[in-house]
């Protein structure tokens, strides 16, 4: 059963878009008329609206089983789809599973069948060789970053996936990456391709920071108090600089978040949601950031170490710079080191000397209780304006979770705040109110 064409109208303005770039126009187009699509395009252009917005269409309202699986690398990933999907407000059930927390919970949660199930190789081709729920009405597949999920060496639980999904009519892979190789066990015959990788669609720039010393620290402070109050990603290669990173942005009182495949998920997922509302401007992060995670507008990235491969750097850039918005990707350098190939020639950026970044005027807040108990955004606004008695510029991002909310609000409000919001009830929960 098609979705009324308003209601797309109602879902962009309900997302604060105005209309849809070029990329996803086509996209619309060739989801509605091909069974086998192929999408590239670069990171942050809107990928996951360009095949949600049709492929929702194309969900039959009456059907009470799983219809849709969106296959992804990463569980960040897996989560902000669902997130997307959520404010949406399609009516459809979305739901989800991802390694790291325990099976029970997905199956709980999937208990009652969602339209759309989005997850990593490894949960869903467990939950398939579980017989965890029906795959009759399966009939689309999207395999979103494919070349991701491949290149940390998920193939097996692909294929697992693609014969436990034997009633799949309509498949669509997507990608950031130029010259891909599309997987000979995937299938496809004759794939429709959307290719906007070539698009200039994005403004950046790309500058060297010469270091006088290998140990590049000083010359990553300096660039910061000279960028001033951005938001902005420093990319390092081992989990171990991250903390030396980390270290040494403390001892300056530089406020940052660190995101790595080490941490706990929830520290992960917690960390992003405080540099998304600005409690953070800073994040310190391996290439587990530099695709499929959703971030704020990013006005620079900063290569403390190089990858070693031509499509990170890439992928990292693409982190700043998004849709029609200019960034720069600042690349430290040590004066005496080589740099690769794929850099070529850069204009020389020399720091001023400035002060250190202010610290953020935004903390962040938890919640203990979500959506399933029937919490709501217009709740937790309500509950802040009018117990809590802030103005409207005082508060800031509200992340609605399953079983919890994050809340952006002004630092300077927190010490007449708290007792006014913490254990009051919400729709017959009393819940606490704690800063993060």
């Amino acid at each position: 059963m098609s979705t009324p064409q308003k209601n797309q109208a109602e879902i962009l303005s309900k997302l604060g878009i105005a209309q849809l770039n070029p990329m996803q126009l086509e996209a619309q187009k060739a989801i509605g008329s091909s069974n086998e699509i192929i999408l590239l395009s670069p990171t942050g252009t809107g990928k996951t609206l360009a095949f949600l917005l049709p492929l929702i269409q194309e969900l039959d309202v009456n059907c009470e089983e799983i219809q849709l699986v969106i296959i992804v690398p990463s569980r960040e990933l897996a989560i902000q789809i669902e997130q997307v999907m959520r404010e949406m407000g399609t009516g459809h059930k979305v739901n989800a599973v991802y390694g790291g927390r325990a099976g029970s919970k997905d199956r709980i949660e999937i208990k009652h069948r969602p339209a759309v199930l989005i997850g990593t190789p490894g949960r869903v081709a467990d939950h398939l060789r579980r017989e965890a729920f029906e795959t009759a009405f399966i009939k689309t597949l999207v395999l979103d970053e494919f070349d991701k999920s491949l290149e940390i060496g998920f193939e097996s639980e692909m294929k697992d996936i693609l014969h436990l999904l034997p009633k799949v009519k309509k498949m669509l892979l997507t990608s950031a990456t130029q010259g891909v190789e599309i997987p000979r066990f995937v299938g496809l015959k004759s794939p429709v391709t959307i290719d906007f990788l070539e698009e200039k669609i994005s403004q950046l720039r790309i500058k060297k920071v010469l270091s006088p010393n290998k140990d590049k620290l000083d010359t990553l402070i300096d660039l910061i108090s000279h960028l001033g109050n951005q938001n902005g990603i420093i990319f390092c290669n081992f989990k171990d600089s991250i903390q030396r990173v980390s270290d040494c942005l403390e001892k300056h009182g530089i406020s940052h978040g660190i995101f790595s495949g080490g941490m706990e998920q929830t520290d992960r997922e917690r960390s992003l949601i405080k540099f998304r509302n600005g409690t953070h401007q800073l994040l310190v992060a391996t290439d587990l950031a530099a695709r499929g995670i959703d971030v704020p507008e990013i006005k620079f990235i900063i290569h403390y170490h190089l990858p070693l491969r031509s499509e990170e750097f890439i992928h990292r850039n693409g982190r700043t710079a998004r849709m029609n918005s200019a960034g720069t990707a600042y690349v430290l350098h040590y004066e005496k080191d080589p740099l690769p190939d794929f850099i070529g020639k850069l204009p020389i950026e020399t720091p001023s000397k400035a002060k250190l970044p202010a610290p953020s005027e935004w903390s962040t807040l938890f919640i203990s209780g979500g959506r399933k108990d029937k919490i709501s955004k217009g709740d937790i606004a309500g509950l802040f304006f009018k117990q809590g008695n802030l103005e409207k510029d005082q508060l800031g991002v509200i992340e609605l979770k399953t079983d919890c909310v994050f809340v952006g609000v002004k630092t300077a409000t927190l010490e007449t705040l708290l007792p006014k919001v913490n254990n009051v009830k919400l729709k017959e929960k009393k819940v606490r109110v704690t800063v993060i």
